[in-house]
């Protein structure tokens, strides 16, 4: 019996102009840090095409690709996206690495400061860039400090830095082991890394890097590498993210509940609502705080709806 035909078809590697013309670039990103493109798989062509595998060979479209790539986005299909992928060389301070490397969702190889020098650079904080600590919650930052203050900590991060390098490179020059001479630089360190991740989980992590409530650094290197790349790289999924992830509001069943009544103008049902449930405690200056409420009432404010209760 002879054996079946074997249909085999030559594929092109996917080239996109935009990101050709950044490859091996270094994109600027705070003082001395940077994200450059090393190689990249895919196209917006690519998720469509995974997502009509199944329809196999000559099956007529059923949709255009902006309307499939959305559905894909609106309806949580992530497996297509997954078909993309982009890998990374970083330049970032220390303490930003630490939140970037708990997306535990790509691939990574850093630069070792036990095999290496440790890279001669940290990243600096100008007069007018030191932050207060947000009272809204424990880990982030709100407004700035004034500048006189600003340009008294600027000093004083030089100096710390500058010893901190000299130390560093005195245990060198004494012959110390690399790993254990590294153990006083401050976190404001550069580190650098390639980083490969796929279209999905690097949507997730600008999803979460981009929020206004992420760290102020951490969001520039995000930023740059939503804008900058992944525009280019995929438009229609970058659109779609934007849409569905980035600018969309999120309700949740709470929510929906005092959204509905408050549109009705059953404004004493919604507040008898969030008692109800803990989330409005009143006290003998207004108030009590609780995050739930809060960011409800942030999304009542983007809706255009009147909160009762804060008036």
């Amino acid at each position: 019996m002879s054996e079946p035909a074997v249909v085999t078809e030559t594929l092109a590697r996917v080239s996109v102009a935009g990101l050709d013309e950044i490859l091996g670039v270094r994109l600027p990103v705070l003082d001395d840090g940077f994200v450059r493109l090393v190689d990249y798989m895919g196209s917006d062509e690519s998720i469509v095409q995974a997502a009509r595998v199944s329809y196999g060979s000559g099956t007529k479209r059923v949709s255009e690709d902006r309307a499939l790539i959305r559905y894909l986005m609106r309806h949580h299909h992530s497996t297509p996206f997954e078909m993309c992928e982009i890998k990374l060389h970083v330049r970032v301070p220390m303490d930003c690495w630490r939140q970037w490397i708990r997306h535990r969702t790509a691939s990574v190889n850093e630069y070792s400061t036990r095999y290496s020098l440790a890279i001669d650079n940290a990243q600096t904080t100008g007069a007018s860039e030191w932050r207060r600590q947000t009272i809204a919650n424990r880990q982030g930052s709100d407004e700035l400090l004034d500048a006189e203050i600003g340009s008294y900590l600027s000093q004083r991060e030089h100096q710390l830095t500058v010893l901190a390098r000299e130390v560093y490179e005195e245990r060198i020059a004494a012959d110390v082991a690399r790993e254990q001479a590294r153990k006083d630089l401050p976190l404001s360190t550069y580190t650098e890394a390639y980083w490969k991740i796929d279209l999905h989980n690097l949507f997730h992590f600008l999803r979460l890097r981009m929020d206004s409530h992420a760290q102020d650094e951490i969001r520039q290197f995000a930023t740059t590498i939503g804008h900058k790349i992944v525009a280019k790289w995929c438009p229609i999924a970058w659109d779609a993210f934007i849409d569905y992830h980035v600018e969309s509001l999120e309700l949740s069943k709470i929510e929906r509940r005092v959204v509905s009544l408050l549109s009705d103008g059953n404004s004493d049902a919604a507040i008898a609502e969030l008692e109800s449930l803990g989330l409005l405690s009143r006290t003998a200056t207004g108030f009590s705080r609780n995050r739930e409420r809060i960011e409800l009432e942030a999304k009542l404010r983007k809706l255009s709806i009147a909160i009762p209760w804060a008036e």
